[in-house]
């Protein structure tokens, strides 16, 4: 994979030039590392007691969102400016309860074709075991300033 131009949304937000988006900033997201060559990144999320279920445990949604929000960056991190990969679909399995805590998210861009992508990825619950798997596909399409 081509080391892209370091220039975009993505790499303004991590520059400080724009502010993360909403979704992002309420799921606490960090980034720890994004090698955009290799198409990998990995993230952290802050899941405290207003994502839980009425069992106490995150509610399945925050997680999805958490592996969407994972997999999205690491396709993203890897395009020119002017581009921008919405996903098509997205498949989770959840492995066992997120209890809240730091929760870690590693992804990786497994395909990338002209029009559309693929990705896999997992989220780590607070003591590093995996509490869920994802499967994503995205659509590459360039951004009309029009």
């Amino acid at each position: 994979m081509e080391t892209p131009t370091r220039e975009g949304p993505f790499w303004d937000v991590l520059a400080g030039r724009l502010p993360p988006p909403p979704a992002a900033a309420t799921l606490g997201w960090e980034l720890l590392h994004v090698d955009p060559g290799q198409g990998t990144i990995e993230v952290a999320f802050k899941a405290d007691e207003s994502f839980t279920n009425p069992v106490g445990v995150i509610q399945g949604g925050f997680l999805a969102a958490m592996l969407d929000d994972t997999l999205g960056p690491a396709l993203v991190a890897t395009l020119p400016p002017g581009q921008f990969a919405p996903t098509l679909d997205l498949h989770v399995q959840f492995l066992r309860p997120a209890r809240p805590g730091r929760l870690v998210g590693r992804g990786r861009v497994v395909r990338r074709g002209r029009q559309v992508c693929f990705m896999s990825g997992e989220l780590l619950g607070p003591d590093g075991e995996p509490v869920a798997v994802a499967t994503a596909t995205a659509h590459l399409q360039t951004i009309d300033r029009a």
